[in-house]
């Protein structure tokens, strides 16, 4: 049953500045299209996961989809393969994605199962659809005064579009060591969630056609 997959990869989980904005962009979404089920994925769960020798022994091998091993790893790819839409809201940890978001991504990205090399380039299996990712990061990483490194953004992008989703956009929440900035990025924020055509709320963006 298609549904909106919310995927908060924060230790503070829902309590977490991404995560509340995030939020917002789920709500609108299921005021939108109220068929929608909300599907939660806190990552946090994934604490004590890893890729251990049998699993990676099971892809290269092309052992079946339905083995034991790939019991996780098939659940968070239903999860992604269900979602009509997907918000993601992440930190930013020592300039890239947190090791729980990470470990998400491990399990996802299957060869043989959502992507595979065709004629040596990777062909993703899954259908794009919209995805919204929020980043909060204590320094500053996008626009004209950034001034620290962000190898999160262009990750995010290559592993998504890795198994065919390219249909991405970014809000980031960051500067968040200052707290005068932080409560002005996260208005920022929320306006710009308003006002996006697929994850805004409909007389917003309506009212700026």
């Amino acid at each position: 049953m298609p549904s909106i997959l919310l995927v908060t990869a924060s230790p503070y989980g829902r309590a977490s500045r991404g995560a509340i904005l995030a939020m917002q962009a789920v709500e609108n979404l299921r005021q939108r299209h109220p068929s929608l089920d909300v599907v939660e994925r806190d990552l946090s769960a994934l604490a004590d996961a890893t890729i251990h020798s049998v699993y990676a022994d099971a892809i290269v091998g092309g052992h079946s989809h339905d083995e034991e091993v790939f019991t996780l790893s098939e659940q968070l790819i239903r999860e992604l393969e269900e979602a009509a839409f997907v918000v993601v809201a992440t930190p930013m940890h020592n300039y890239t994605v947190p090791a729980s978001l990470k470990m998400w991504i491990d399990f996802v990205l299957r060869y043989g199962r959502t992507f595979a090399t065709v004629d040596g380039i990777k062909k993703g299996f899954l259908s794009d659809r919209p995805t919204l990712v929020v980043v909060t990061a204590g320094g500053i990483v996008s626009g004209t005064g950034k001034f620290q490194p962000d190898h999160l953004t262009g990750y995010l992008r290559d592993v998504l579009a890795t198994i065919g989703i390219d249909d991405l956009k970014f809000i980031y929440l960051d500067g968040l060591a200052s707290p005068v900035r932080a409560e002005e990025v996260a208005i920022e924020g929320g306006d710009a969630i308003a006002r996006d055509a697929v994850f805004g709320r409909d007389e917003a963006t309506h009212s700026h056609a």
